[in-house]
């Protein structure tokens, strides 16, 4: 039997205008998972967690991601995932990426390292289709895996670009005590768009990956624009307008959901100011009458990996 103990971290998807494009790596918070390979063939998933997950794994995000990546091997195992530390469902974060990121990075490693990176990528966004409903993405995924800032240019075929990541890349992340599902976010958004929304925010996204390759974190903040997902999905956020006010006016550069939400980022071009803007979200979200964790780091260059 090979055993191998990995984590793959939490992520900011869309960066404001990149929706279902673009996504970022956080650093502290994400999955911690042993997978394990031995003769036989089939799947187990143990949850020692105190995180609710599918007691059928046909309904946890891990096995698509392990089926479809063994399938590509062509040998069969008996794969066995135990899951130590998860992200709460729901959370906006990536926690259904994180769970399928560490699963085929481990499976990856317990295998003997066939596939490259770029690949883990493909099998891992088959637990996003499940969980989203049938559409495969990876704005989470991809960060997750790779670390930094990652570009999706285009899905057929999946062609991934990492992107530089400034040094002042500071990211405060409130995660508040509610659940919006990926389906619901989803099922909010207009199915088009005028033309005039449109070139604006093609002109945000320009600016954004502009600003990454540059180095200029202020162009970075002003492209973080959101005028096609945002104000339709900020209503699942309780006072969503009011904290960008704050945000704002204690030095961020940018605020805007992360993910499907309901948690919301911040871009700082330095620690001390992500730091308060980190209290500063905590203090709303408690004055709304709602728990929250927050998270203040800058943006990690690196993706999952092996742990002890």
């Amino acid at each position: 039997m090979k055993s191998v103990r990995v984590f793959a971290p939490a992520t900011v998807a869309n960066m404001g205008c990149g929706f279902d494009v673009m996504g970022m790596t956080l650093d502290g918070v994400g999955d911690v998972m042993t997978v394990s390979v031995e003769e036989g063939d089939g799947l187990q998933i143990e949850n020692l967690t105190d995180v609710e997950l599918p007691e059928d794994i046909d309904k946890n995000v891990v096995t698509p991601a392990i089926r479809a990546m063994m399938a590509a091997f062509g040998e069969k195992r008996m794969v066995k995932v135990v899951i130590e530390k998860k992200i709460s469902p729901g959370s906006g974060i990536g926690s259904s990426a994180a769970s399928s990121a560490a699963a085929v990075y481990g499976l990856n490693v317990a295998l003997g390292s066939p596939f490259s990176d770029e690949r883990l990528v493909e099998y891992a966004m088959e637990g996003e289709k499940l969980i989203s409903g049938g559409t495969p993405h990876a704005d989470n995924v991809g960060p997750s895996i790779l670390g930094g800032v990652v570009l999706l240019r285009g899905y057929e075929p999946l062609d991934i670009v990492r992107l530089p990541v400034p040094d002042n890349f500071c990211c405060s992340v409130a995660h508040p005590a509610i659940m919006v599902s990926t389906k619901m976010a989803r099922e909010v958004l207009p199915k088009d768009i005028p033309l005039r929304t449109a070139v604006k925010q093609w002109g945000n996204v320009a600016g954004l990956v502009a600003g990454l390759a540059l180095g200029d974190v202020y162009l970075v903040g002003r492209a973080m624009c959101d005028v096609v997902v945002e104000p339709y999905r900020k209503q699942f956020i309780p006072g969503f307008d009011e904290l960008r006010e704050k945000v704002t006016a204690a030095g961020a550069l940018a605020f805007n959901i992360s993910g499907a939400g309901p948690s919301v980022f911040s871009l700082s071009a330095d620690m001390a100011t992500a730091e308060r803007v980190g209290e500063i979200m905590r203090e709303h979200f408690a004055n709304q009458g709602v728990g929250s964790d927050i998270y203040v780091s800058k943006v990690s260059n690196r993706g999952a990996r092996v742990v002890e």
